[in-house]
């Protein structure tokens, strides 16, 4: 009576895609779904040489391999649009949050007779700031001491 042998080999791929697609963060509680593709690529092999070879080639391959390519695309244009918009809205707020603070602390420094030296690599972060008094003292020069000979001829000329 011959025994009866035989291997089972159960192999199996599974894809954990559940339709969620990619999400951006734009800030705290702003994300927004886009569109994605996917491409998962496998490989699933076996090769077997059994212990007690009944011919010279009863060496056992087993290959599968494939890929899965996947799209998903929002179906809700609106939706997505709004959430971009707010996304924009916060990073104007951080724009603007940034050069607030910006301000700050180089009219700190100025109040304090400090300046970031001139040509060195963060010198243009306070280059603009001015006091009032200084923009207005550059806006409107003072006139000269010396009249000019015009306005010592005829007082009432204000050129």
């Amino acid at each position: 009576m011959a025994a009866a042998t035989g291997n089972v080999t159960n192999q199996a791929v599974q894809f954990q895609n559940n339709g969620a697609p990619s999400r951006q963060h734009l800030g705290p509680s702003i994300s927004c779904n886009g569109a994605t593709m996917t491409f998962s690529p496998f490989y699933m092999g076996n090769h077997v040489q059994p212990e007690i070879p009944v011919n010279y080639d009863s060496y056992v391959k087993n290959e599968n391999w494939g890929f899965q390519v996947n799209f998903m695309v929002p179906l809700d244009n609106e939706i997505q649009n709004r959430c971009k918009s707010i996304g924009k809205r916060q990073e104007e707020k951080m724009q603007l949050n940034y050069e607030l603070v910006r301000i700050d602390n180089c009219s700190k420094l100025l109040q304090k007779g400090l300046m970031i030296k001139p040509g060195t690599r963060v010198s243009h972060i306070c280059s603009d700031i001015v006091s009032i008094k200084e923009y207005l003292k550059q806006q409107n020069p003072p006139e000269p001491k010396e009249k000019s000979l015009l306005q010592k001829i005829n007082p009432f000329n204000k050129k």
